[in-house]
């Protein structure tokens, strides 16, 4: 009998232990919006960090190839804080295109506060409007947005 009795109790106390865990890690820990507010810090802290140290400082504050804009890291970047490459290109407002991180992101933008702080590929592009594209993880979000009918 008491051998049957150690085992159930273990048994019971490792089941409680994994419930517990489960509801530690859940939605909250692991949470995009957590994600997005990480990567659009980090685009701004390598941002203020090269434009800190100007180690180009006739371009800008800028590290790579063919960058505009400041703090950029990569090739063909401009706005401001972007890591990778072809972000933050071609937009109308000084508010849009900017804390990136990848390629092809934030560019195009027409609207003010667009495509800021993806992180991936081909996020946050060719978007009119106010705060549009914004934030996306991955690869193919929030384009196109606020554009009215065509």
């Amino acid at each position: 009998m008491k051998r049957c009795v150690i085992p159930a109790l273990c048994l019971g106390l490792l089941s409680a232990t994994a419930a517990k865990a489960d509801t530690t890690t859940g939605s909250q820990a692991f949470s995009m919006s957590r994600v997005q507010q990480n990567a659009g810090q980090y685009g701004q802290y390598i941002g203020s960090n090269v434009r800190g140290m100007d180690p180009l400082g006739n371009l800008g504050g800028n590290v790579g190839y063919k960058n505009t804009g400041s703090g950029n890291i990569g090739a063909f970047n401009s706005g401001t804080g972007n890591v990778g490459a072809f972000n933050g290109n071609d937009n109308t407002s000084a508010t849009s295109g900017n804390r990136n991180i990848g390629a092809f992101n934030g560019n195009g933008n027409t609207g003010e506060h667009d495509g800021n702080t993806n992180v991936g590929a081909f996020n946050g592009n060719y978007n009119g409007g106010s705060f549009n594209g914004n934030g996306n993880a991955g690869a193919f979000n929030g384009n196109f947005n606020g554009r009215g009918n065509r």
